[in-house]
């Protein structure tokens, strides 16, 4: 058996966008480096996928199977600083202070004391591992020690209606206001934080501001008025900080150390902000014009930018700049028509609600008036904004509604009523004019230079296609659907000829599976070419090679190399089998060549049931084959350990063309428990890879009838391979294993096993792993779709299972509400299990951000802490138990390491990342923190994204006694969790999370499939009202006969 692959271990490598387009691709977020699968065979949803991309460096050529890597054009390697290491060694060496020097003594500041206690000191740092040196993609701050930030909150009256409004009163705040002559010290977000390099004085802190669209001389009639009021928040000198990052006392505070970061960040990316030639997105800038711009086409009317993600970092001695390569999916710019033409022309069943979706808040340029130009000679853009297609219900509060014939109806059946004496030239079509002579459209749309009406059609419905051809002499595209620029009370319509799409326009929606195909083959590119972009069009991008003027000011400086750092490679364990037999690993992989499950399962009465879908067909249609195919897979079944009976027959299941695929799979599984009450576990053959199908199938076995459930696609399953050695095809021994794996763990097997000492505390059976994961609404989800929490834990110290619970709370909420009740259910479980609870629970907590370490702390411990006080003997509880240790598993982080040799065991030959079992805690992180990055698996291709483990609450290994061969507390939960990587059942390699954060993660997945009427909605629900009913708890609560099982794999 070859290694299962888990489609990219999910984190393995760079690749994606940031966000998406139409359709069921993955969820929002970042492209940087997940890449997830159902991996080890059969059929799930593709998973999510994440990158980025390089560009000038070093290293030798690819040609010739050569190895790449990042270098400097000398090839020379820097030391890691020295005195970064000096600072870090000293700080863990020097103990907390017991009571103030006299030099120090004043009343205790109590933000300083809570700040102290608030998360576990690093008790030390690792020492197990082969020591290398690595590039790191962060660059060093050497800010000037007087440098003082002075930061101003803004405030706006009345607030702007939107981010892009607030921003260009920002512009013209610092631009038109006696504040302008300070603007060469001035950073800002455009939102509302000002930085200021000097205190800006009482009479400069408000002005009142008409709001004018940029290049116009003056406001326009129309124009809103508003007062920005600055008020002083903070006064920070990046002398103290420096000054904190550099102290060696380990209980040293710095309340203020987030606010100044915060501020450096503005300062930093004030020029990539302000730069009109580049598409931001928070923290992440695109450039969309000049040398730096680079773009792909995704198809379906949206493109691919490359662009640069930074943020100031606070480490060990210094502060750090990082750089990280991002992709973002944008609209294409150019004329709507031809927006539209694309994206219909790439799927022919594309309808009207999907194309409104699509276009939604799309920014165009109106073409069809005279051009206005200011007094410089440059042009004004008309700018509007699109807000739906027309509808049948638009303005129907105004005097004279507008007549459209059907939802999304063409130029020729959108009629509008023209008033006779209109008070104000038009620029689009307006749906009324209502009483006092004001136009019932946005006021941005009711501003023009063309008269009135022609003469004959005044006072009257008339069309969109007859007032553009009478107007403005224009033949508009019969076949396209009028736009609203508008509101859906007061409608403005344009037709599609008129509009040109602005460039830079990040697109907010899923990608398709076939543009995030094309986003993955232009994100993912090889390790040197991503470090090589960063250093190269990234800092020039960014404003830091050569530096800007704001920096400049600022007295801040930033060096043009990345940073080295020290790193470790820990030894991957040996993975035991059934007997005496273990598994050989290369690159943190193996295979299963002549070797069984570490414990079998017995199937016990199964069925196989194959669906056909006309227009489909699979080598499985053929009786004769698909009985052999049968054979062959039981046989592989008993290969790997896994005892099987005959399966049951069951008659095949025939979708036809438009009939309701959901119904009748529900009706068929719910006749088996009555037919065939003794069959729990079904193998379904699918015509093809369809999620719907999927979804449903596991609604109904996990959900509604208790049935285990496999779906595996039957073009893969009855291929066959060429068997080099005899010449015969052959069944694929590979895929029928990989399914094996998932048999083996839904039925309470064990499929690989490590020797107890590797798992330390854990492998002594009295530690219970946990895992928590949050999954959260995504683009093209309904209006009323939830949060879906879920927690596994293992049953005993061989790790080998992993039972589930989850539960629906409120949208977007990342903190588990019933985090109590969960913990309960696994308490219970392991008692059944192991008739004692667990002296310790070790917590792998997936999905928080670092602005959320507070909340797991504040809100998630005490629930945790509740479930172990209602349950747990009171004679426990007075000798402490349980002990709990919180460890936050980050993914979404923006740190990559580069190999700096091409020295055999230091690089990835195959793929040029850092070795599998590569290990950091050193360089980039700060010395009071606990925290580690590790690459414990090999990615396939992109740059490899170490998971980083942050410790927020320990009562378990600091204070433990550390035995041989480990030095430290430090050395004994890198080794844990690095070795906890191999034991991930669905594959037979390491993956890049440990497996509790990873199965949780499955879980939340699985409880979409659950609800992908809500996840997966129309854009009707997702636009209009919802994905129907809101969802209950019993939509995902799993049926009393797999709720103790790995029901999810």
């Amino acid at each position: 058996m070859r290694p299962a692959r888990d489609r990219g271990s999910r984190g393995g490598g760079d690749r994606g966008g940031d966000r998406g387009g139409r359709g069921g691709g993955g969820r929002g977020g970042g492209y940087d480096g997940r890449g997830r699968g159902d991996g080890g065979g059969g059929f799930a949803p593709r998973g999510r996928g994440d990158g980025g991309r390089g560009g000038r460096g070093g290293g030798r050529g690819g040609a010739g199977g050569s190895i790449e890597f990042y270098s400097l054009p000398d090839k020379s390697v820097p030391i890691p600083n020295t005195q970064v290491t000096k600072t870090e060694d000293e700080t863990l060496k020097k103990p907390a202070a017991t009571a103030p020097t006299k030099a120090t003594k004043t009343l205790p500041d109590i933000s300083q004391l809570s700040l102290k206690t608030k998360f576990p000191p690093r008790p030390a740092y690792g020492t197990r591992g082969t020591p290398i040196t690595l590039w790191a993609n962060y660059f060093q701050m050497i800010p000037n020690g007087d440098v003082k930030l002075y930061r101003y909150a803004i405030d706006t009256v009345p607030a702007a209606t939107g981010k892009r409004k607030q921003r260009r009163l920002v512009e013209l705040l610092i631009e038109e206001t006696p504040l302008s002559a300070l603007k060469a010290q001035i950073a800002t977000d455009y939102g509302t934080t000002l930085i200021c390099q000097r205190e800006i004085p009482d009479s400069d802190l408000e002005h009142g501001i008409v709001y004018k669209d940029e290049r116009e001389d003056t406001p326009g009639p129309r124009a809103t008025s508003h007062r920005i009021k600055l008020q002083q928040t903070g006064i920070f000198t990046v002398a103290e900080l420096v000054s904190y990052l550099t102290s060696t006392r380990v209980d040293a505070a710095f309340p203020n150390k987030d606010e100044v970061i915060q501020a450096l960040n503005i300062v930093v990316g004030h020029h990539p902000k302000s730069a009109t030639s580049t598409m931001s997105v928070a923290n992440k800038h695109y450039p969309v014009q000049g040398q730096s711009s680079e773009y792909a086409n995704l198809g379906a009317g949206l493109i691919a930018w490359r662009g640069y993600f930074v943020s100031v970092r606070a480490a060990a001695a210094r502060v750090l700049v990082n750089v990280q390569v991002k992709h973002a999916a944008a609209y294409q710019d150019g004329t709507l028509v031809e927006l539209m033409q694309t994206y219909k022309a790439a799927d022919r069943n594309t309808t009207l609600l999907q194309l409104e979706r699509f276009l939604k808040r799309v920014r165009i340029e109106t073409t069809h008036l005279p051009i206005k130009k200011n007094k410089a000679g440059m042009a004004i853009p008309r700018i509007k904004v699109i807000n739906s297609l027309a509808t049948k219900s638009d303005g129907q509060g105004l005097p004279h509604p507008p007549r459209v014939e059907s939802f999304g109806a063409f130029p020729d059946k959108v009629e509008f009523y023209l008033d006779s004496t209109p008070s104000h030239p038009e620029t689009s079509a307006p749906a009324s004019t209502p009483k006092g002579g004001k136009k019932g459209g946005k006021k941005s749309g009711q501003q023009g230079t063309q008269p009135g009406p022609a003469s004959g059609v005044s006072g009257k419905y008339i069309s969109v296609a007859e007032f553009f051809r009478n107007r403005y002499n224009l033949k508009v595209n019969p076949q396209l659907p009028v736009v609203n620029v508008g509101n859906k009370a007061n409608p403005s319509y344009l037709p599609a000829d008129v509009c040109v799409v602005l460039p830079g326009q990040p697109a907010d929606a899923k990608l398709t599976p076939d543009q995030t195909a094309n986003m993955i083959t232009f994100a993912v590119r090889n390790p040197k070419a991503n470090a090589t972009s960063i250093v190269g069009r990234g800092l020039a991008s960014l404003g830091l090679d050569p530096q800007n003027t704001t920096l400049a000011n600022f007295g801040i400086a930033v060096s043009k190399n990345m940073i080295t750092v020290p790193g470790r490679i820990l030894l991957g364990p040996e993975v035991k089998y059934r007997g005496t037999k273990s598994a050989k690993t290369s690159f943190g992989s193996w295979n299963m060549n002549q070797i069984q499950f570490t414990k079998g399962s017995n199937i016990g009465p199964w069925s196989i049931m194959k669906i056909n879908m006309e227009g489909f067909r699979t080598p499985l249609d053929d009786a004769g084959f698909f009985s052999q195919t049968k054979i062959n897979f039981r046989k592989a079944l008993a290969d790997n350990g896994v005892i099987a009976p005959p399966p049951t027959e069951i008659p095949d299941l025939a979708l036809p063309r438009g009939s309701n695929y959901d119904a009748i799979i529900d009706d068929r599984l719910s006749k088996i428990p009555k037919m065939l009450p003794n069959v729990k576990f079904l193998l379904i053959v699918l015509p093809k890879a369809d999620t719907g199908l999927y979804n449903r199938i596991k609604y109904c076995g996990d959900v509604s009838y208790g049935l285990h459930t496999v779906c595996v696609v039957g073009s893969k399953f009855g291929k066959l391979r060429l068997n080099r050695q005899t010449g015969q095809n052959e069944p694929d021994l590979q895929y029928f294993a990989n399914v094996a794996l998932k048999f083996n763990l839904k039925k309470g097997g064990v499929n690989q096993s490590l020797d107890k000492s590797k798992l330390g505390i854990v492998g002594e059976g009295s530690t219970m792993v946990v895992g928590i994961d949050v999954t959260h609404p995504s683009p093209g989800s309904a209006s009323n779709a939830p949060s879906i929490a879920s927690m596994v834990a293992s049953t005993d110290g061989q790790l080998g299972q992993w039972p589930a619970v989850l539960r629906i709370q409120a949208a977007r909420q990342e903190q588990v509400s019933d985090l109590d009740d969960l913990l309960v259910s696994r308490l219970k479980l392991w008692h059944v299990k192991n008739h004692k609870y667990p002296d310790n629970i070790l917590v792998y907590r997936d999905g928080v951000s670092e602005g959320q370490y507070n909340m797991v702390i504040k809100d998630e411990l005490p629930l945790l802490q509740k479930a172990c006080k209602d349950n747990y003997p009171a004679d426990a509880q007075k000798r402490g138990f349980p002990k709990i240790s919180i460890i936050v598993v980050g993914k979404r982080h923006h740190t990559r390491f580069y190999p700096t040799s091409e020295e055999p065991g230091k690089i990835d030959t195959r793929s040029f990342n850092p070795v599998n079992g590569t290990i950091v805690d050193r360089g980039v992180t700060e010395a009071r923190n606990w925290d580690f990055f590790l690459q414990a698996h090999t990615a396939l291709q992109g740059t490899a994204r170490p998971a980083h483990y942050y410790i927020v609450h320990d009562e378990i290994f600091a204070k433990a006694a550390v035995r041989p061969p480990f030095l430290n507390a430090a050395d004994v939960l890198e080794d844990l969790t690095h070795n906890m990587c191999y034991m991930f059942g669905r594959a037979t390699k390491a993956v890049s999370i440990c497996p509790p954060a990873y199965y949780a993660d499955l879980v939340c997945t699985r409880a979409r499939c659950y609800l992908s009427r809500i996840f997966d909605a129309t854009p009707a629900a997702s636009t209009i009202g919802g994905g129907g009913d809101d969802p209950q708890q019993n939509e995902v609560r799993i049926h009393p006969d797999l709720a103790d099982t790995m029901f999810y794999i």
